[in-house]
């Protein structure tokens, strides 16, 4: 595990600046944080509130740019790892256990796997090993607001113990 300064100084490294979480689009929460489990929603290649990446891969875009767009949207499930489930602090990450990225995709495209190499290798980038991950790169036909990619998170942290009144 590392700490909150080493994980803080690898971002600035790599120039990353994690936005507020974005907003649910539809009727569902950012995450779920059961026990020691944090189940990121899926997040959307969302930059400024609006899609950055949209439509079919390799038809509308190509597999860079939507391995860019994954990147973005893993960016977007950091920023609610960090504000919603571990309160600021990266020292409660004890790992990234699975990652699911769903690839919007012409019938004849088969590179998932690669597109979500742009989550899978931004993790190991800024968390060594910890963001190591169990990870499913799927093929869909249709994705919210036609973004190009949605990723989800499932997390493993510390629980926060909290003081309990028994008066």
């Amino acid at each position: 595990m590392r700490d909150h300064a080493q994980i803080e100084q690898k971002l600035k490294e790599l120039a990353i600046s994690l936005p507020e979480p974005p907003k649910p689009v539809a009727s569902y929460v950012p995450c779920v944080v059961s026990d020691d489990w944090v189940f990121i929603s899926g997040q959307l290649p969302l930059q400024g509130g609006k899609i950055k990446y949209s439509g079919k891969v390799p038809v509308d875009i190509s597999p860079e740019e939507a391995c860019e767009a994954t990147r973005l949207a893993t960016i977007n499930a950091l920023s609610v790892l960090k504000t919603l489930a571990l309160d600021g602090q990266w020292g409660r990450l004890v790992g990234i256990v699975r990652v699911g990225v769903f690839v919007q995709s012409a019938n004849a495209f088969y590179g998932q796997p690669q597109v979500a190499n742009g989550a899978s290798d931004l993790l190991v980038e800024i968390f060594g090993e910890v963001g190591r991950h169990a990870r499913a790169a799927v093929g869909v036909n249709a994705l919210p607001l036609n973004a190009a990619v949605e990723v989800e998170m499932i997390a493993k942290i510390t629980v926060q113990k909290r003081w309990r009144d028994e008066r």
